[in-house]
């Protein structure tokens, strides 16, 4: 990946990490399914704005807005749901452990289907390396419950394979000449097209007693956690590929506790600083650049 790749994934990650604050609010007054299907639904809202006042064309190819479905299906409502199940059951902290095996499916699932992205020794070493990383940064004492609770943790791990062919697929969007805004739209809003009438029909309309707080957060993780950031999301498939795409896995709970350590006097330990330095060294193994130039 080149610099401007590697700024979008940090800033990616730092969107992605800020989610969790705001869901933490969105869960106080909405259930989950329609938070879920809010959030997909506010950003399929602002980026066909955002189409439309670009004077982009929309798609005419029926095979395109089939390929639309397919990603939202892949990258959106399964993993989603799939991670919410999970989660009220096994601790966050575990959860966002197995769902950092994301790159280590990618790195799989990409070699079976895509020449141009197979597996090598430094990309496993570096999943491996940066998994551990994310591990340590969390705690190991959340592996403790690795014994227990065993299909909500396949639900996350499914959750991460998931990803990894969504990632895998995506790359077909800019095959069929797709920018990244109208494929981001296009996603999730085949996304919610499949989750508002599973949400009508489990949770019904939201009430009239949520507060103003509960719904800019909704908005906020639409436009923002959403609507930008798979924008981002499509424009580093397309131009890094996908085994790069799901290292932002690794990164989100970098930003989550920088995030919490800088706005809400969240500690940092020696364990946070040797997770970032394990990540650090799992990114550089699985770029390979810096590897090339050790041993050239």
């Amino acid at each position: 990946m080149g610099k401007a790749e590697w700024a979008q994934l940090l800033l990616l990650s730092l969107i992605w990490g800020a989610s969790f604050f705001l869901i933490a609010i969105a869960v106080t007054g909405l259930p989950v399914l329609t938070i879920v299907t809010l959030r997909v639904g506010v950003a399929a809202v602002v980026l066909w704005l955002v189409v439309a006042l670009s004077g982009a064309r929309l798609p005419r190819d029926p095979a395109i807005w089939g390929a639309f479905l397919v990603m939202g299906f892949l990258n959106n409502v399964v993993p989603f749901g799939l991670i919410v199940w999970g989660q009220t059951a096994i601790p966050s902290g575990l959860a966002s452990i197995l769902n950092a095996t994301t790159p280590l499916w990618t790195v799989i699932v990409t070699s079976a289907f895509l020449s141009d992205e197979a597996a090598t020794p430094a990309k496993l070493m570096g999943v491996v390396l940066g998994l551990g990383g994310v591990a340590v940064m969390i705690g190991l004492d959340t592996l403790a419950g690795l014994g227990h609770a065993v299909l909500p943790q396949l639900a996350i791990l499914g959750a991460a394979i998931s990803y990894a062919f969504a990632g895998t697929y995506g790359r077909r969007f800019r095959r069929m000449g797709v920018d990244p805004i109208t494929t981001s739209a296009g996603m999730v809003s085949g996304s919610t097209l499949i989750l508002l009438p599973v949400m009508l029909a489990v949770d019904g309309l939201p009430g009239a007693e949520v507060p103003g707080t509960v719904w800019l957060s909704v908005i906020l993780l639409g436009v923002i956690c959403t609507g930008l950031a798979y924008v981002l999301y499509f424009r580093i498939l397309a131009r890094a590929g996908a085994t790069n795409l799901s290292l932002v896995t690794f990164l989100v709970p970098v930003s989550a506790i920088l995030l919490g350590w800088l706005f809400l006097n969240e500690s940092l330990g020696a364990a946070h600083f040797l997770g970032v330095l394990m990540i650090a060294a799992g990114l550089a193994l699985i770029d390979g650049r810096l590897t090339r130039r050790l041993f050239a």
